[in-house]
């Protein structure tokens, strides 16, 4: 009902800024996952719908920054970054597969995991299990990215874009994604996950990094401070490396609160005040694939 009349004008007319900002995450990232656990209980193969999904539900991320943007200017072209992060994206997304393919590869070819998953439990709660055992790891893995500097030279190619938008979620350098995801990952693989679960929420996850970075006025209300959306995100990304040191949750900010990194206020980062202070990294992808050994001494 909030969402209702927050939505129509007191003419009678529909407020389609309104409509996006209270219902754009639910319907669209809670809406595909729930499409995907569906199809996937009706038997039909994960491959034949997850990658029209994603490309749909992230272009409707792309249409919706410019119907309700956070900040106008974030929805311009920063010195050609659109490209590099569009190309970081395609190279994160295929690393990704082919990382999680292998994986699964060596655990079918050597036949041995811990065998403890819960092959039995319904389909929905093995995909929130796999998602909780690696957002765990990714909430460990980024607090070690800033807090070492030789993690964090990597990382930096992440905090170097100086807007946010639904495209550079996907700006990381190849090794820190792999470092990020890869301890969390080769555990699930021991513990024997199901291939269909990690790939579902996999999906999700892609999904709402296009929500947690992009250039969109949205919220969740109250459950806005236990999900790691735009809202909460960009003060991840603040221009002052010490404010930068919260939120560091993936999808989950429960670790956030329970170690002590969670932080809001009314009033989040805008324009020129989100990127790296004392460092400038070119927007070129082959520059930025560079300058982590680059800086090594």
């Amino acid at each position: 009902m909030r969402f209702i009349l927050y939505a129509i004008h007191l003419n009678g007319k529909i407020n389609m800024r309104q409509v996006v900002r209270y219902t754009a995450y639910p319907v669209i990232a809670g809406g595909t996952l729930l499409l995907m656990l569906t199809l996937a209980a009706k038997g039909i193969h994960f491959l034949q719908f997850s990658s029209i999904l994603l490309l749909a539900a992230i272009s409707l991320v792309a249409i919706m920054e410019r119907i309700n943007p956070y900040e106008q200017k974030w929805n311009q072209d920063h010195a050609n970054d659109t490209k590099v992060d569009a190309v970081h994206l395609v190279v994160g997304y295929i690393l990704t597969q082919t990382s999680v393919g292998i994986g699964f590869g060596l655990q079918a070819l050597l036949g041995h995991t811990w065998g403890i998953w819960p092959q039995t439990w319904p389909l929905w709660l093995q995909v929130l299990l796999a998602g909780v055992v690696l957002d765990l790891g990714l909430y460990l893995m980024h607090r070690a990215s800033h807090a070492s500097s030789a993690l964090w030279r990597l990382h930096a190619i992440h905090h170097s874009a100086e807007r946010l938008y639904w495209l550079n979620g996907g700006r990381r350098h190849p090794v820190s994604a792999l470092v990020l995801a890869g301890p969390s990952l080769i555990l699930l693989m021991l513990l024997g996950v199901n291939p269909l679960a990690l790939g579902i929420w996999m999906s999700f996850m892609t999904i709402h990094l296009a929500f947690q970075h992009a250039n969109l006025d949205y919220t969740l209300g109250v459950f806005s401070k236990w999900l790691g959306i735009a809202e909460m995100h960009r003060w991840h990304h603040k221009r002052e490396f010490e404010d930068a040191q919260v939120n560091f949750g993936e999808v989950f900010l429960l670790w956030d609160h329970l170690f002590g990194t969670f932080h809001h206020a009314k009033t989040g980062p805008r324009s020129g005040e989100v990127g790296l202070r004392h460092e400038t990294i070119n927007n070129s992808y082959w520059q930025q694939l560079k300058w982590p050994f680059s800086r090594i001494r």
